[in-house]
């Protein structure tokens, strides 16, 4: 036990009176029973980090703490559903969150279809599946985190959370179980990231891909479509499960998040996003301090079901946000800026959510991923801010997100140039199990690309009349690429996914226009200007919102080609 010895803001300062506490120990500040943390330690005085807000707090009031860590309460009942950063229910709460109050994150009395699959005197292993859950299109298992002989194993049935449903000598084991969020989950081993996370995106997929269990950036100033970039990942990437959590975002932004997300439908099964989704919710009003434990709980409850086997992908929006409120707590305990006034263990706390990513082999032998997807909001798309370079050196894949491009009304505004993915290498035995031209496309792609980079400086300067013909075909050809490829509606219905297979044709025929065109400048001379003119083309270019045959479009075009090339100048 405690009383308050001082108040600032989400930081209090407790005179220790009880037995000695430890660190990031849950606590109960004030008459109200306000959630917080011990996040530091003196001789006869604790500072605690208050998740609620402290106003109407005093002087003296009692702190109690409880001996045990901020945790997560896992179990069935968490896919569909929407939390506060200290896992508070929203839609029970309802408009308006009384400071203090207590909820229970799962429905105590929705009762769950159990199936087990040990009996009674078997022997319990952590890793154990104890049995089977149904949620949703799910098979939520219940794994056990002890060891011991079961000595009693509940009958098939309906059972609530908090029912027993398997008992041990020294501990009963219910349908839910709880964590330590700021403690990783165990696993066996880590396994290669060699296969890709297919999200549809084709500037993602193809040029710059992530693995599942691997970790992305997404820095981009106000406006470059970071949030609208996050939720189509959300809905088209080919993982199971989504956690989605707006860490520190405006309210009118995770207003949309939570209006829009229960009405979109799931284009892998036609059912409701939602129901292979957990909301997280921690919107820029909120208490500050509640940021940080927001992801934490994400990615806890990510593991949770990773550790199932399934494949699951975790969005923050926004890291940044997060880092600014740990910026404000260290300057309420006079602790040393470093750069630009963030902490010194700012590097090493953005290194603690992202390590957690990985693809793994279970406790229970099976495999699952958590792939880690953080947007860094820079000020005034700085990259080279603390939060966004610290970011970029734990993660693999930076998709930078480009002001001018987003101001061009091109999206995804990837910039190409500054993007990069450290897991070419290790999903390109994926790929070219799809098709074997994929390394040699996707490196054609690149170099053209880098070229015309070159040359927009001088076109820019000079108008693209002042290149030699061998140039303005580069020129011409990026902008294809860029127009046809790089460019995408994510509110099209047909281009807003864009498989694979698709994303290989579409490279392929690019590639062809571009061999055409400079085997037309070579053996005749056509300009460029001329066989960017064709009619086929513009085909070429709407092909991407139709459901076309580009085996048949490849082959017309190169007819079309190469009748040009015999007709010319006859």
């Amino acid at each position: 036990m405690g009383y308050i010895k001082s108040i600032s803001g989400p930081i209090v300062k407790v005179q220790l009176t009880g037995e000695a506490v430890s660190l990031f120990e849950l606590s109960y500040v004030g008459d109200s029973g306000l959630i917080g943390e011990v996040i530091d330690i003196n001789t006869d005085e604790a500072v605690v980090q208050v998740y609620e807000d402290t106003e109407g707090l005093k002087l003296k009031e009692p702190v109690a703490f409880t001996g045990s860590m901020l945790e997560a309460t896992l179990g069935p009942g968490l896919l569909g559903n929407i939390f506060d950063g200290i896992q508070r229910p929203l839609p029970v709460i309802g408009e308006r969150i009384i400071k203090g109050e207590k909820h229970f994150p799962l429905d105590r009395e929705r009762l769950w279809h159990f199936k087990p699959t040990v009996k009674e005197g078997e022997q319990i292993k952590k890793g154990t599946v104890l049995g089977f859950v149904e949620e949703g299109s799910f098979q939520h298992k219940i794994i056990s985190d002890v060891e011991g002989t079961a000595e009693y194993v509940a009958p098939e049935g309906k059972y609530t959370v908090e029912d027993t449903v398997v008992k041990l000598p020294d501990v009963e084991i219910k349908l839910h179980t709880r964590h330590p969020v700021r403690i990783p989950r165990a696993f066996k081993n880590r396994l290669p990231l060699d296969i890709p996370m297919v999200t549809g995106q084709r500037v993602i997929d193809f040029l710059f891909p992530i693995a599942k269990g691997g970790t992305a950036s997404i820095p981009g100033g106000f406006g470059t479509g970071k949030t609208i970039l996050q939720q189509t990942l959300a809905k088209w990437s080919d993982a199971d499960i989504i956690v989605y959590i707006g860490c520190g975002e405006r309210g009118n932004e995770m207003t949309e998040v939570l209006e829009e997300f229960p009405q979109l439908k799931d284009p892998r099964t036609g059912r409701n996003l939602i129901e292979r989704t957990v909301l997280i919710a921690n919107t820029s009003d909120m208490p500050v301090s509640a940021r940080e434990a927001s992801i934490y709980l994400g990615i806890t409850i990510a593991e949770y079901y990773r550790d199932m086997g399934y494949h699951v992908a975790l969005m923050a929006d926004s890291t940044s946000r997060w880092a600014e409120a740990m910026r404000e707590i260290s300057a309420r305990l006079n602790q040393l800026p470093v750069e630009e006034g963030f902490p010194a263990d700012l590097s090493a706390k953005i290194a603690s959510i992202y390590e957690r990513a990985g693809y793994v082999e279970t406790l229970s032998g099976d495999r699952g991923s958590l792939t880690i997807i953080g947007a860094v909001s820079p000020p005034g798309g700085d990259f080279s801010e603390p939060v966004t370079r610290h970011t970029r050196r734990f993660t693999s894949v930076f998709w930078a997100l480009d002001r001018e491009l987003a101001s061009a009304r091109f999206y995804p505004a990837v910039n190409y140039m500054l993007s990069y993915s450290s897991y070419t290498d290790t999903v390109k035995q994926w790929w070219e199990n799809l098709d074997p031209e994929w390394s040699s496309l996707r490196q054609w792609m690149v170099s053209v690309l880098q070229e015309d980079d070159r040359l927009q400086r001088i076109v820019k300067l000079l108008g693209i009349q002042a290149l030699p013909e061998e140039q303005k075909l580069t020129v011409e050809t990026a902008y294809l690429i860029k127009e046809i490829f790089l460019q995408q509606n994510a509110f099209d219905p047909v281009d807003a996914y864009s498989p694979p297979e698709k994303q290989i044709m579409i490279a392929r025929l690019l590639k062809m226009i571009y061999q055409q065109w400079e085997k037309a400048l070579k053996e005749k001379g056509i300009p460029v200007s001329v066989l960017k003119e064709q009619p086929v083309i513009r085909e070429v270019v709407q092909s991407k919102y139709q459901k076309t045959d580009y085996t048949k479009l490849i082959k017309k075009v190169s007819e079309v080609y190469q009748n040009l090339i015999v007709s010319y100048g006859e």
